[in-house]
């Protein structure tokens, strides 16, 4: 059966990774290759899905959609009557960005990676000199540190994660996941029984 599109307020801006991400991501972890393969924003009026062609033009999209909702127009040659660039299915793992997240400064990099077990994206930041930023406070030390960029603040950084379309993880993914949270509830419910006096076991109260 097909999957349902996200919720109204969920489609609004879309980065779609492929279900491949995993073999990728078993290299060096260091070099932060980014999972998102693909961005795409949803036609207000049609509802299709359009391609993105750079993250930096996603992004602009992205920090104003609620002010400026996104039509297909946009891209040139384009209109609501043209086929979608892609389908909501299963086909690739999609994410949904939130809404009005501001445009990452110029000369810093945002980096989506996908765990292996698709349970949640990470985001960093790779500032103009090569390093890796994780956390809101290691922006704020940066900034502090370097005065040449003081002209941006910490809160033009976000760290807010995508959500991750469930129904969109492939199957053996999902299958594993499942087993996982299983055998872990078992064990939180398994509570070792006291151990009983000998000189009660088994009586009733029975003369």
């Amino acid at each position: 059966m097909d999957s349902d599109p996200p919720k109204k307020e969920e489609r609004i801006i879309d980065s779609g990774d492929s279900p491949k991400t995993p073999r990728r991501l078993r290299g060096r972890q260091q070099t932060l290759e980014s999972s998102v393969d693909v961005f795409a924003a949803q036609c207000d009026k049609c509802q299709k899905w359009r391609v993105i062609s750079t993250q930096e033009e996603f992004e602009d999209i992205r920090s104003k959609i609620s002010k400026e909702p996104f039509y297909c127009d946009r891209k040139p040659g384009v209109s609501c009557e043209d086929p979608a660039d892609l389908n909501f299915d299963s086909t690739r793992t999609w994410v949904i960005d939130r809404p009005d997240l501001p445009k990452t400064p110029e000369g810093f990099k945002r980096t989506l990676v996908l765990r292996k077990d698709y349970s949640k994206m990470d985001v960093y930041y790779i500032t103009p000199l090569g390093k890796k930023v994780r956390t809101p406070n290691e922006i704020a030390e940066f900034l502090k540190k370097y005065p040449q960029y003081t002209n941006f603040s910490p809160d033009d950084f976000r760290f807010t994660t995508p959500k991750i379309v469930e129904e969109t993880i492939p199957p053996n993914v999902l299958v594993a996941k499942r087993c996982n949270s299983t055998a872990s509830s078992s064990k939180k419910k398994i509570k070792k029984l006291p151990e009983l006096d000998e000189k009660v076991t088994g009586t009733r109260g029975d003369s």
